[in-house]
């Protein structure tokens, strides 16, 4: 008996030493700020029209951007993941997530996005880019502003 209870001390004492691990979930991803969260794209999506899920009236929306903003600088765009839906930019002139637009350089044409901190080249949406009128394989110049 008296061994029983030295061990019942030692597990007692060895279970009070470990160090306590808590099953934590990762956080949510950050929901975007945008009113205009289309779905993602069918998984059998192959033109342009598949993956572009925004609506024709999304898109006028976009495109209708109140002016002003701060200018955060420009830069060179290119085609982003075309599974990501939605209007954004990810670029390295981004600090920290928030509402902007682009404009493309040298015209008005505008278009209001979620701007994403990137790490390399800027970024941007299958749906920003088709506001823009840009080709998906061009890589224009734009002007990035933040709200």
């Amino acid at each position: 008996m008296k061994h029983i209870v030295n061990l019942m001390v030692i597990v007692g004492l060895a279970t009070a030493c470990a160090p306590v691990v808590q099953d934590v979930a990762a956080p949510p991803p950050a929901a975007r700020s945008d009113s205009v969260t289309p779905p993602p794209p069918p998984l059998t999506a192959r033109t342009v029209e598949e993956f572009d899920t925004t609506s024709e009236a999304d898109r006028a929306a976009a495109s209708a951007p109140a002016g002003g903003g701060r200018l955060l600088g420009s830069d060179i765009a290119s085609l982003g993941d075309p599974t990501d839906p939605g209007f954004w930019i990810e670029s390295t002139l981004v600090t920290e997530p928030g509402r902007g637009r682009v404009v493309l350089a040298g015209t008005s044409a505008s278009v209001e996005v979620d701007l994403i901190p990137g790490t390399g080249g800027s970024r941007m949406s299958l749906p920003a880019l088709r506001v823009l009128g840009v080709g998906l394989t061009d890589l224009p110049t734009v002007e990035v502003y933040a709200f």
